[in-house]
């Protein structure tokens, strides 16, 4: 514990001991600088629901404009890990859409509709409630913002780890639009077009953007000769705007996403007790499963969004949302043709939201955001698991074949409130409050039935209604000293908690304890950071430290019980473990030396400890680690911008990331546990001229294998892991009119 807080204390020590001979350097030498080099880009955010600079907000976020994107080939939300401090995000197992994020260690990654997650994702300020199809494809984007740490005050429920805001591009004044064409190694064939436009006088105002990818996957299954995770997702997007004055507009968004990929193949990384004979294969991505592959997910969401100016110092705000998805999945844990656990998984939701927000500016000391927000959500599925289902076990009565069923509804309401006094030139002070009640009903339905039909229950072992309530205050008291123009210093505490339920698996007859409702698990933060900017805006330098108490860790954990007649049976518990903290350190810079070169970077610190993790009435908390929280994580850039004389520019980029180990499922399986590794990316992008860009870009070019996310059923004898993508060279086209 000494050693975390001197680590942290010489962090925030090393960030200001930097600034000083920097800040002195800037002031002193005015005669011999070189020669003057553009400013770093000026990045604006939204993190506290008002438009602010990246600089200037004393908070913990990262921001990428659409331009950064491109240059990064950030195709989607999970190629941010590695360019974001304490960021782990992929996609959940074998699911090519289906999000999983943690941020600082604390998030959640189990995907069914019983559970939240526990990093916030916002679609133009409209909170996506479930995983599936959250893994947002990067088009028509105007940026997107990482808030790292708890928003309990001003983004609520289930932001407990962080948020990721997803800001689409503004309506066009003129006509205008892009085309993409990609085209890559293992048949990657990607479109991206936008197209907009407004009326002679502006009062209308129209954008439609789509976007399709597809590519051949990085594996097959070898048994019935088809491709896994063979990607094939198509989404669009399209918002109308009305703007008849210059204090009022209205503007009506709806999307669509629909994912036809096959599932992603997880390979097996030691052979399956019950059928020894099949052996590991030597792919990463080849399986063997004997299930049909289904991976079929649709997403849709309409929001209509009401902006009022009432006068020079308040602003109104209305957000009415609705959104659903369905998933219908296979899910063949044992990857080779028995029938170990071969699992059909159906997944539904809807939401409705509205949020109403006051914001407050008339220029003076004074200034905040306050509002008020209604979720009414229901999410309902049905899985069928068939265990040891095939020959000799099947006909030595041994088999097992079970349902998981029921719904899953929630209704919330809140009030917050975010108000900031700068009550002298230097100083600032910042509290915030959220007050939220949240009533989640559950139906829980799980069978046991006499064989794959699923059409004769032979055993009841949930049946049951329940209903729990929560009732939150999240606090926020945040001050912040603008020590002279360059550096901002701040220290924040804060809260926020993640909702409770109902384990959709529970089983009342052989755990009984299982049907009894979830506690909320709760985040307290404290938090010290630094802005700084130097030599005219070409160097930036952000460091935040925190040391974060977790308490009512939900866990979701694949574990065993005891049948009848001796063998084990599968159980899927979903508890409060216990109590943890979370310290760290994190940084992120970025030189432009001069007009041509930038040299850019994060690292992140994270020391994870139990201090109670109760099992069979235990406190098992040295034996026990957090998932998805490497103690190491970081990545640098470098990037060259090279004028061309007939017009337009070269520019090169190399980048690199590196994580140490980190343990991705709640087993903790050594198999399965990622040790340390790092990832080569690189890309060339020459702009033609105005209209015409064209992109090459390499990722993983070392061709590095690693592993994402696995399952280790110790019951059933399953150890399979998920790997991320191998080398991939893509070669893009760009037009713009």
């Amino acid at each position: 514990m000494k050693r975390t807080y001197l680590s942290l204390a010489i962090g925030m020590v090393f960030g200001v001991a930097c600034a000083a001979p920097l800040y002195a350097q800037q002031v002193s030498d005015t005669t011999a600088r070189p020669a003057e080099a553009k400013k770093l880009e000026e990045i604006k955010v939204t993190a506290r629901k008002r438009e602010e600079t990246l600089q200037d907000v004393p908070i913990a976020v990262s921001a990428f404009t659409s331009a950064a994107l491109f240059k990064q080939n950030v195709q989607n939300l999970s190629d941010l890990q590695g360019k974001v401090p304490s960021l782990q995000v992929y996609a959940a197992r074998g699911s090519n859409t289906t999000l999983t994020a943690y941020i600082r260690g604390v998030g959640q990654a189990d995907p069914t509709w019983g559970f939240d997650p526990g990093v916030g994702i916002y679609l133009d300020d409209v909170y996506m409630a479930r995983p599936q199809g959250a893994l947002l494809d990067v088009f028509d984007v105007n940026r997107i913002e990482v808030l790292r740490g708890p928003q309990g005050t001003l983004y609520g429920k289930n932001t407990i780890g962080g948020a990721i805001k997803y800001v689409s591009n503004p309506l066009p004044t003129q006509f205008g639009g892009a085309v993409e064409a990609t085209v890559g190694t293992h048949g990657e064939k990607d479109i991206k077009a936008n197209v907009g436009g407004a009326t002679d006088d502006g009062v209308w105002r129209g954008r439609v953007a789509v976007s399709s990818a597809h590519n051949d996957g990085f594996g097959k299954n070898l048994l019935t000769d088809s491709r896994n995770g063979n990607k094939n997702t198509n989404a669009a997007r399209a918002t109308l705007g009305f703007f008849p004055s210059k204090t009022f507009n209205a503007q009506l968004s709806v999307d669509g996403l629909r994912d036809n990929s096959n599932p992603r193949g997880a390979k097996m990384l030691t052979a399956n007790k019950f059928y020894p004979t099949y052996q590991p294969l030597s792919s990463d991505f080849d399986t063997r499963g004997g299930m049909a592959q289904l991976n079929h997910t649709e997403l849709s969401g309409a929001a209509l969004t009401l902006n009022w100016i009432v006068n020079q110092s308040w602003t109104l705000k209305s957000i009415t949302a609705y959104r659903e998805s369905s998933t219908n999945t296979n899910i063949d844990f044992d990857t080779i043709p028995a029938k170990v656990a071969d699992v059909n998984a159906v997944y539904k939701d809807h939401q409705f939201s509205q949020e109403l927000q006051a914001n407050y500016d008339s220029g003076g000391a004074i200034h905040g955001v306050f509002g008020l927000y209604y979720f009414k959500g229901a999410a309902n599925g049905e899985i069928h698991n068939i265990f040891l289902g095939s020959p000799p076990y099947s006909t030595l009565h041994l088999a097992q074949y079970g349902s998981t069923g029921g719904n899953m509804g929630t209704k919330s309401i809140a009030g917050y409130g975010d108000l900031t006094w700068d009550f002298n030139p230097q100083w600032s002070l910042d509290v915030g409050l959220r007050l939220t009640e949240e009533t989640k009903t559950a139906l829980i339905q799980n069978y046991g039935f006499a064989d794959e039909s699923f059409t004769r229950p032979i055993v009841t072992t949930a049946n049951f209604r329940g209903s729990h309530t929560s009732r939150n205050a999240s606090p926020k008291v945040s001050l912040a000293w603008n020590a002279s123009e360059q550096v901002k210093l701040y220290a924040t505490y804060s809260e926020g908690f993640h909702s409770g339920g109902y384990n959709i698996r529970a089983n009342c007859v052989a755990i009984p304890s299982s049907c009894k409702p979830i506690k909320d698990e709760k985040v307290q933060s404290f938090e010290i950071g630094s802005k700084m900017s130097f030599f005219d805006g070409r160097l930036m330098m952000n460091t935040a430290a925190f040391h974060n108490i977790y308490s009512d860790i939900q866990l979701s954990v694949f574990t065993s019980y005891t049948l009848p007649n001796g063998s084990q049976g599968f159980f899927g518990d979903f508890t409060n473990a216990g109590k943890g903290h979370i310290d760290g350190l994190e940084e992120e810079f970025a030189w432009k030396p001069s007009d041509n070169w930038t040299f850019s970077g994060n690292f992140a610190y994270l020391h994870t400890k139990y201090t109670q993790f109760m099992s069979g009435g235990v406190n098992i908390a040295n034996m026990q680690k957090f998932t998805n929280a490497p103690k190491w994580s970081g990545g640098l850039s470098l990037e060259n911008s090279y004028p061309l004389a007939g017009g337009g520019s070269i520019s090169a980029r190399v980048n690199y990331s590196y994580q140490s180990t980190v343990y991705p499922e709640t087993t903790l399986s050594p198999l399965i546990a990622q040790k340390s590794y790092g990832l080569w990316n690189a890309g060339v992008i020459w702009q033609i001229n105005d209209p015409w860009t064209l992109s090459l870009q390499g990722t993983n070019l070392a061709n590095k294998s690693y592993r994402t996310t696995g399952y280790n059923i110790a019951a059933l004898g399953i150890v399979t892991g998920f790997y991320g993508a191998p080398r991939m060279v893509t070669l893009t086209a760009r037009y713009k009119f």
